[in-house]
């Protein structure tokens, strides 16, 4: 049996707001759609994007589908738009989901696909359970009896003739859904147990339970150590601070210890390298570099795979400067580079006992310690 999927892309999504349409908007890590595609790429041969061919390229980049085909008007001339594009691959049932339902409960496309044996179509649907009141001019007119009410969800199942028949027959100004069409056809479509967690995305306060329900985020503890010679003639940064010293630290970039070691740390729970990798010493372009920088890439790293720092834990080890009195600076320097609250970063200092290079004043060293929440 063939099975194709039409993803419906192609709303505005004006009650929704914000700078793109809302399936393409990022959750947990994906765009919206890309969530919806992977679900249905696990029971369709064939996924049949409609809407805008730029936005839905990039959010699906390296998953197998069909060219996108622009959408219409109407959501039901978007579908239509797709049937006639899947017509030449032939499929037996065709699978039609909205792209801002992105939790799609693994064991539904089964269930309809049962379902489909006995029908010509099949629904997820879930029973109403509150009461529903109609209004008029903004008080009750009526409670309506709830028993045997249900909210359709998607994605919907049809026997693809019978869908791609119907809708050339259009067009249905009055459908708001494809189940409709085989209602008027007097053809029976099955309702199939839905799921509370298949949320449509429609408005802002929708992307809470969403995340809920996506993001399943696992800890990622990395470390990172650093150290510097301490040398005349250079100015000394720490943490992103200079301090007024007689001498700075010595390195190709400015040496900031502290931000190297965190940085190495972020990159160490992303199994990502170290700094080194990132920004080798052997390039020109990082000669006393602000190490700022830096750590702007490996905050931008945490966020490309859709983390959240959980912590981070910087220490300085040295004899002198004192670290102490510019820590709170440090701290919120650092927070701001990362662009997390300050009361998730912590720098503090220790020294060596006078032991070593660090207790003879000859250096510098940091150790960091991250948690990194990824999906």
């Amino acid at each position: 049996m063939r099975i194709a999927a039409i993803l419906v892309a192609a709303g505005s999504g004006s009650r929704f707001g914000g700078a793109l349409p809302k399936q393409f908007s990022p959750i947990a890590g994906k765009p919206v759609i890309r969530w919806a595609a992977e679900a249905l790429t696990s029971h369709a041969t064939l996924l049949q994007p409609v809407g805008d061919p730029a936005l839905i390229a990039q959010a699906l980049t390296g998953l197998a589908h069909l060219p996108c085909v622009p959408g219409g008007v109407t959501r039901q001339e978007s579908v239509y738009a797709g049937l006639e594009a899947l017509e030449e691959w032939a499929p037996d049932v065709v699978l039609v989901h909205d792209a801002a339902r992105p939790c799609v409960p693994a064991d539904l496309v089964p269930a309809l696909l049962s379902a489909l044996q006995h029908h010509e179509g099949a629904i997820p649907a879930v029973p109403v359970a509150d009461t529903l009141k109609r209004g008029e001019a903004g008080v009750i007119a009526a409670t309506v009896p709830r028993e045997n009410l249900f909210r359709a969800q998607t994605p919907q199942a049809f026997a693809f003739d019978t869908l791609l028949a119907l809708h050339r027959a259009g067009p249905h100004p009055g459908a708001t859904d494809d189940a409709w069409l085989l209602e008027q056809a007097g053809l029976k479509v099955a309702l199939v147990a839905g799921s509370d967690r298949n949320i449509k995305l429609t408005y802002q306060e929708d992307f809470g339970r969403l995340e809920q329900s996506l993001a399943t985020f696992v800890p990622r503890v990395g470390t990172g150590f650093d150290v510097h010679v301490l040398k005349p003639g250079r100015d000394l940064f720490l943490c992103g601070v200079k301090l007024e010293h007689d001498l700075g630290l010595d390195g190709h970039s400015d040496a900031d210890v502290g931000i190297h070691a965190l940085c190495d740390a972020i990159y160490g729970a992303l199994a990502e390298g170290d700094i080194g990798r990132h920004f080798p010493p052997t390039e020109a372009t990082w000669k006393d570099a602000d190490s700022a920088r830096f750590l702007r890439h490996a905050a931008g790293r945490i966020a490309a795979r859709g983390g959240v720092l959980a912590n981070a834990d910087i220490t300085l080890i040295c004899e002198r400067p004192k670290i102490t009195p510019h820590a709170p600076a440090m701290i919120a320097r650092l927070a701001e580079l990362i662009g997390a609250d300050a009361s998730r970063i912590s720098v503090k200092a220790t020294t060596s006992e006078r032991l070593g290079f660090t207790g003879r004043g000859e250096g510098i060293a940091a150790q960091a310690a991250v948690c990194i929440l990824l999906p």
